[in-house]
């Protein structure tokens, strides 16, 4: 049975209503939540960008049974890779062990706050040796590193939970599918792509957790639905190779000028129709994800979501 999921979308609430809508979506039975981890929302119409380690700690005080993840968090320039590691440590802690670690390269974005982002040559480099300082230091080693791009003298964590906390490794392609194969616990991914998931089990992953993401806009107006989905979601379908480079709202707002409500609804499922959502959750359970988050687009209707899902969605969902 695929584990079902609830994404915090901290670019489109603000950090009260997040933790109020993990509490929500734990009552409703969703089995795990996961958190975005940005500087910026993609959109200046999204409204919001609270600062999501802080939204953790305090769901994690706030839940008590669903498994916690941070989606995606990077690890190789707004954060140095041996703080990531002592504040995943302390969420572990906070959760009863139920929080694992999503790490992945990031974006302009959100990284260019604290300097140049890097070229993608670099950035890869960089978020390899993220990873080789991160897990010795959540398994409870002393670690002395020196990189080509992080040096850490001396480093240990001093508060972790009982058991190492796992780390989620994003994979788009061939080369992450293998780095999440050799230094993570679990995949991550936002396309429903079987060859991503056969790529990972290759590189050595058979067996491990795959985490999925999809968005979805439900409410009874499929009209209204569409225009929020565009006006706060027309980004998604510009590709990872775009968004990771885009450097701001302004620049985002250019690139999905042409984008039209159809070209939106055509990727997003729109409306009432539980069907039409299953069938885009389906999708990630056919290619093979054993984890597969909902995001809800539009921060004013998650409580509408939340009740929905839990009459009408998550039990159809069980049934894949």
């Amino acid at each position: 049975m695929v584990n079902i999921g609830y994404t915090l979308m901290c670019e489109q609430a603000g950090p009260k209503e997040l933790v109020d809508y993990a509490v929500r979506a734990e009552a409703a039975g969703f089995d795990h939540i996961v958190t975005s981890d940005h500087y910026y929302p993609w959109l200046e119409s999204q409204g919001h960008s609270p600062y999501a380690w802080s939204v953790l700690g305090a769901v994690a005080h706030a839940t008590s049974r669903a498994e916690l993840m941070s989606f995606v968090t990077c690890p190789i320039r707004r954060y140095h890779p041996a703080v990531v590691a002592q504040k995943a440590a302390t969420i572990g802690v906070l959760s009863d062990g139920r929080f694992t670690l999503g790490l992945g390269a990031g974006e302009n974005l959100n990284e260019h706050i604290v300097g140049a982002w890097p070229h993608v040559q670099q950035r890869h480099e960089m978020f390899e040796e993220a990873l080789q300082i991160i897990r010795p230091l959540l398994g409870g080693e002393t670690l002395t590193f020196s990189g080509n791009h992080y040096d850490v003298p001396d480093a240990y964590i001093w508060d972790r939970p009982d058991a190492p906390v796992p780390m989620a490794v994003a994979a788009s392609g061939r080369q992450s599918a293998t780095l999440a194969a050799e230094y993570g616990d679990a995949m991550v991914a936002t396309d429903p792509e079987a060859r991503l998931v056969e790529m990972y089990e290759q590189a050595g992953g058979a067996g491990r957790p795959r985490y999925g993401q999809v968005a979805i806009c439900y409410g009874p107006d499929e009209a209204e639905c569409r225009k929020i989905a565009h006006d706060q979601f027309r980004w998604f379908g510009l590709g990872w190779k775009v968004n990771t480079d885009l450097p701001d709202n302004d620049a985002f707002e250019a690139a999905t000028r042409s984008v039209r409500e159809e070209d939106v609804a055509a990727g997003i499922s729109c409306g009432p129709d539980v069907d039409k959502h299953v069938e885009a959750f389906k999708k990630f359970v056919d290619a093979g994800f054993t984890h597969v988050a909902l995001v809800q687009v539009g921060g004013d209707s998650q409580p509408m979501f939340l009740d929905w899902a839990q009459e009408q969605l998550l039990p159809r969902l069980r049934d894949l």
